[in-house]
């Protein structure tokens, strides 16, 4: 990957306009489209299987004056009057009378009613007025709204001195989140951040630039998709948390990687190329990781959380892509001033050490006694968890508004005069259709409803107009995210048997606030499944990564710490209510049903980033010296300030959306930020250190067997490196050069070191030794083995990381079991193959294919004129002197002893 990135970087380089002209021509079609397209977003809590979702979507379609948007006006009258005085009641139905003329208004109930209950307080001073509409929630006309407001106003003047009206509901609860202020101090700490790391304006705008475009592509792509499927309201705000935060992030460690190559003197194009091809990878396998968890969302089965994911997932998609293209493009453009050149003299002058010697002083305190640094954070860590115990989960309703807005002052207002179950009905649905006395039926579950405990009030009970569905409606004793009123839905729902036993109808609870309960349910039901897939995709990509057992358990292990001291702390402040003032939490309670499972897809993402932009340094350290305390110094002094600078930026971005953010959004990015607090700075760079440490070069170890198994991932540019270390090696066309190669078994065992080999376009090596030997070298330079180490280029192409290519250039012929080599040869030759590999040629018994096979090797050549070189392996010589003359052959001779090497590259 990384030399398919640097080719990219280079690619970019040269269409540096054009890659620019592109991505604004993408953000205007796309914002074009969505300004035209785009149909609003919903806030649907469709829960597809649940009892509460079925008996609505039944609901909907018996009785669909039952659904739709709802607002609420509570009055009360002044002192000394009652709601059914008779000035009172002339005021109110007057505004009953002419709201129900409105479009779109399907029923409005006075408090009087006869059909309903409980619409009276108690000291019959206060009274509720319940308006249906056929409007969903978010597409209710603004001015329907203006109008309630305004009715409202005069309702609250014509009572007189004393009174109050509020008017609130569905239609005012859910508003859509705005980016404020705020929003733009995350941006601007985030910018002095970047000025501080990289001491340039030009640099440290870059990522700004980039992220903004990012959050903009993705931004019109959620609106665009609104035209094709229904999308939460937080998605936006969402998509714009994160993609500033990855954004910035991601495109702050391609540009640092840039001014350190240039510090060292490095050509501007040329290390464009290497920090795409080297940062690049890292910034793929952590974009792809985030991704992956983001995508996981699915797993509860809850439409509008897929969505939501899958958006947020297009946003780290895209982030990704404008790191890789538009970063390069401008650093194209800013060419030489971007050279610290008093960086580089500061570095000629002053040992690395000292320039570093925070981050130096910092791990080695915390390695110098790993074993106490280990228990001290771990304890920390959880005791800070202790807390999650209390997390509450839930979807948070008009109590969760800003205290003002029309929602929180209503649904406070009946709270006051009604309780707070009046703000929470649940809705019960019976099937009477087959029933002799179906308004019996519909009275007798309700009196036995009523007198439930829990159970406030049921002011409803009634068919419908076709007479087939008994409505009744349930007020419990306590709010929406109560524990007391999900113990009564369940108790309700365990009554369905008695009544259909009874009346020969159960019953179904549904409601908003039984669906809200459902989906905190199901949503708590898929954290440890959920868990168990982010957990062990962790394990499974870093092992591939960092080839280690112990890296990937010890980064899984931390990750669960840094998610169980990030609950806890939300449960610490949105639960318990502390810190609740300085915060601007409007509403302690139950946080949003979806923040764990989301918080924990992002916090997985983003604790990958950490872990791999600092242990691959470690581990880079490592595999040049072999030294596990000074790897762990060395890796981490190096890359510290930027993960420090990254994981700053990603706090004050996250920890921005939350004094003014939306009620939804508010607990996830107060989350986020405290998890990637505690994910950077206690886990990643204190306990990991110290964990590294402990370990030692046990860190690295892998057994064979999965070693095996797990294919190799190149995040660090390993492979670029070595592409470009032997760019000019071996200065000619040789088809076969190898130097200091070795081969190894997929044990790690050597099979053979110490290999050269010089085979010029033409010619003919003949490889003599033990079967075993000769094919596994002969394999290898095939690119059928992946376990060679040292120099090895093949037509061309370095191996091992070009292997693919190199195997669609080269033939390999199994003498012992071919029926016709010759043939095969010939048919190679014919595909342009321009090296030819013929096993065991000492096998062939055949005369006639003996005969053909001398006559083609050598001076066989392609289509095209190009020679044909051969490597022929055998271990009888005597057997061979027909095909391979000594004086047209060079010759390897490799011992009998196995994994030795007796003979050298020579000419006969």
């Amino acid at each position: 990957m990384s030399s398919l990135l640097y080719r990219l970087g280079r690619a970019v380089v040269r269409a540096r306009t054009w890659v620019l002209v592109g991505w604004l021509a993408l953000l205007a079609v796309l914002g074009g489209g969505a300004f035209f397209l785009q149909q609003g977003m919903e806030t649907s809590l469709e829960i597809p299987g649940a009892e509460s979702q079925e008996a609505l979507d039944h609901l909907n379609n018996v009785f669909p004056q039952m659904t739709g948007s709802r607002a609420q006006l509570v009055f009360t009258v002044p002192e000394g009057e009652q709601v059914d005085s008779p000035q009172v009641r002339a005021a109110f139905e007057g505004l009953i009378d002419r709201v129900s003329a409105w479009d779109g208004v399907q029923a409005v109930m006075s408090p009087l009613d006869e059909l309903v209950g409980n619409q009276v307080s108690e000291d019959r001073s206060t009274g509720l007025i319940n308006m249906q509409f056929d409007f969903p929630p978010l597409d209710v006309p603004d001015q329907v709204k203006n109008d309630l407001l305004s009715e409202a106003n005069a309702l609250e003047q014509q009572l007189g001195a004393g009174a109050s009206v509020h008017v609130g509901g569905d239609i005012f609860a859910n508003n859509m989140p705005a980016l404020g202020a705020t929003e733009a101090v995350g941006v601007v700490v985030a910018l002095l951040v970047l000025l501080l790391l990289l001491r340039s304006l030009i640099a440290a705008v870059m990522p700004l630039v980039t992220a903004l475009v990012g959050v903009g592509v993705s931004m019109t792509i959620v609106l665009l998709t609104t035209a094709f499927t229904e999308v939460s309201s937080a998605a936006p705000m969402l998509g714009v948390m994160l993609g500033l935060a990855v954004g910035i992030d991601y495109s702050l460690f391609i540009v640092s990687r840039h001014r350190e190559q240039l510090a060292a003197g490095v050509g501007v194009t040329e290390s464009i190329a290497r920090s795409v091809a080297t940062a690049g990878s890292a910034v793929i396998f952590a974009g792809v990781t985030v991704i992956i968890a983001l995508l996981a969302l699915a797993v509860p089965g809850i439409t509008f959380l897929t969505t939501m994911g899958v958006l947020a997932g297009v946003a780290i998609a895209i982030g990704v892509a404008v790191a890789l293209t538009m970063i390069p493009a401008l650093l194209s453009f800013a060419g030489e001033r971007l050279r610290p050149v008093k960086v580089r003299r500061r570095r000629a002058a002053k040992p690395r050490r000292e320039r570093r010697s925070f981050a130096l002083t910092w791990v080695r305190a915390v390695t110098k006694a790993p074993l106490v640094t280990i228990v001290v954070v771990v304890a920390g860590l959880g005791v800070c968890a202790l807390p999650m115990a209390h997390l509450k989960l839930s979807v948070p309703d008009a109590g969760a508004q800003a205290v003002g807005t029309p929602a929180r002052d209503t649904y406070d207002h009946i709270a006051e005069k009604f309780g707070p179950g009046f703000n929470s009905p649940l809705m019960i649905t019976t099937d009477i259709i087959g029933s002799k006395d179906p308004l019996g039926v519909v009275n007798g579950i309700a009196d036995e409803i009523r007198a439930m405990p829990g159970v406030a009030a049921v002011p409803m009970a009634t068919p419908n107009p076709t007479i087939d569905t008994g409505i009744i409606q349930v007020v419990p004793t306590t709010g929406g995210e109560s524990e007391e009123t999900a113990d009564l839905v369940h108790r309700l729902r365990a009554m369905s048997p008695h009544f259909a036993e009874k009346y020969g109808s159960g019953i179904a609870v549904t409601g908003v606030t039984a669906i809200g309960i459902d989906l905190s349910e199901k949503l708590f039901d898929a954290l440890l499944p959920f868990a168990v897939i982010v957990v062990g995709l962790t394990l499974v990509l870093l092992a591939m990564v960092f080839r280690s057992v112990w890296v990937p358990v010890k980064a899984a292990l931390g990750y669960l710490l840094s998610v169980g001291a990030t609950f806890g702390a939300v449960a610490f402040v949105f639960n318990q209510g502390h810190l609740a003032g300085p915060l601007n939490v409007a509403h302690v309670g139950g946080v949003i049903s979806f923040m764990p499972i989301l918080l924990m897809a992002i916090l997985f993402g983003l604790a990958m980033d950490y872990e791999v932009f600092l242990v691959s340094r470690m581990r880079e350290e490592y595999t040049h010296h072999g030294d596990a305390k000074r790897a762990i110094e060395a890796g981490f002094t190096n890359v510290a300030p930027v993960v420090v600078a990254a994981a700053v930026i990603m706090i004050s971005v996250f920890a921005a959306f939350v004094p003014h953010g939306d009620s939804n959004i508010k607990p996830i990015a107060f989350g986020l930020a405290v998890g990637v607090f505690v994910d950077a700075f206690l886990v990643r760079m204190t306990l990991v250190p110290a964990v590294m440490a402990l370990l030692g070069d046990k860190a690295w170890w892998l057994p064979r067997w999965l070693a095996r198994r797990l294919p190799a991932l190149d995040v660090e540019g390993e492979a670029l490196q070595h592409e470009l270390r032997l760019a000019d090696w071996p200065g000619n066309d040789e088809v076969v050069s190898a130097r200091d190669l070795s081969i190894h078994d997929d044990r790690g065992d050597q099979v053979l070191g110490g290999v050269r080999i010089n085979l010029r376009p033409g010619g003919v090596l003949a490889v003599e030794g033990d079967d075993a030997d000769t094919s596994a070298l002969l394999h290898a330079l095939g690119g059928r083995v992946r376990t060679v180490r040292g120099d090895l280029r093949v037509t061309g192409l370095l191996l091992p990381q070009r292997a693919r290519a190199v195997r669609s250039r080269t033939a390999l012929v199994q003498c012992r079991t071919s029926a016709e080599p010759a043939a095969e040869v010939r048919q190679a030759v014919a595909e342009g193959v321009r090296l030819v590999l013929l096993d065991e040629a000492d096998a062939i018994a055949d005369t006639d294919q003996r005969r053909q096979l001398a006559a083609l090797l050598p001076g066989t050549s392609t289509s095209d004129g190009s020679p044909v070189s051969f490597v022929v392996t055998y271990q009888n010589p005597s057997l061979v002197s027909d095909l391979l003359p000594e004086h047209r052959v060079d010759v390897l001779r490799l011992s009998a002893r196995p994994g030795a090497l007796a003979g050298r590259l020579q000419e006969v």
